[in-house]
């Protein structure tokens, strides 16, 4: 019990610092004066950390944070 217990907090704090590391690159890529492919390499690079965090996860993460990715750079950048 004590092992699911501390299995369960070690998952809390992945979860945790993947969204602390989601929202501080949206962040940048926000406000930071960045071209597009700046800003898309630090989106790619907190994809990279969310599967060190999450190995084998990448689909969940575009799933749940590639469209947010995808607006922020759209609106950011004007794309179409």
């Amino acid at each position: 019990m004590k092992a699911d217990k501390e299995a369960l907090q070690a998952e809390e704090a992945r979860v945790e610092k993947l969204r602390r590391i989601v929202d501080f690159t949206a962040t940048l890529v926000w406000q930071a004066d960045l071209t597009l492919s700046e800003a898309q390499k630090l989106v790619a690079d907190a994809r990279d950390r969310a599967l060190e965090l999450f190995p084998d996860k990448g689909g969940t993460f575009d799933l749940i944070y590639g469209s947010r990715f995808r607006r922020i750079l759209a609106e950011r950048y004007h794309l179409q």
